[in-house]
């Protein structure tokens, strides 16, 4: 019986999109789970996108549907920050889902979140604290990654994102990519939940 993860998100520069694809991978290594990358639709126009220097959306990501959602077993959600909370393209996407909030589809399903952020101190917490709510309405069980990321969580010399909330980067100006421990936490990640997924499936 396989246990269908769905990687969901919303990557303005690609920040996001590289810590989806390593939760990809590391979802995928639990034997019995198929992982499968999505991203939510793009709200602003190409002339914005141009004027704010975003790259082209990769075209091996296929752009998710709110009734999709519906066949998978698991989620992990990942976006930007924007002030404390999720970038309004992904709370866009979550609105659409008030089919699946009527008849109770989601409910029951484990969920988890990823984000990015401009600073150490830029909601690296926060930002998938005001997430939950989310998760709330449609009666889904949020799973953090916790501590199990083990001596990762405790850097003190270098810049990490991350919290016991989930993965996270932190871009800075946008020019700063993902680290190698950043990645690290997210693979961790993607593994961590995909095995509790397939548990409340089984």
């Amino acid at each position: 019986m396989v246990t269908k993860v769905y990687i969901v998100y919303y990557s303005t520069y690609g920040h996001i999109e590289k810590l989806a694809r390593e939760i990809e991978k590391g979802a995928a290594s639990v034997e019995g789970v198929e992982a499968k990358l999505w991203q939510v639709p793009e709200t602003l126009s190409e002339e914005v996108l141009v004027k704010k220097g975003a790259p082209p959306k990769s075209d091996d990501v296929p752009i998710i549907k709110p009734r999709e959602l519906a066949d998978a077993d698991g989620f992990l959600f990942g976006f930007p920050t924007t002030f404390g909370t999720m970038a309004s393209q992904f709370k866009a996407f979550l609105e659409g889902t008030i089919g699946l909030w009527h008849t109770q589809a989601l409910a029951g399903k484990p969920a988890g979140f990823f984000s990015s952020t401009s600073s150490q101190g830029g909601g690296q917490e926060e930002t998938p604290l005001t997430s939950v709510t989310q998760l709330v309405h449609h009666g889904m069980i949020f799973v953090p990654v916790g501590y199990t990321f083990g001596d990762g969580m405790y850097e003190m010399e270098k810049v990490k994102g991350g919290s016991p909330y989930g993965s996270g980067t932190v871009v800075g100006d946008g020019s700063r990519q993902p680290s190698d421990l950043e990645l690290a936490q997210a693979f961790h990640q993607g593994k961590y939940f995909a095995a509790i997924a397939k548990k409340l499936k089984g």
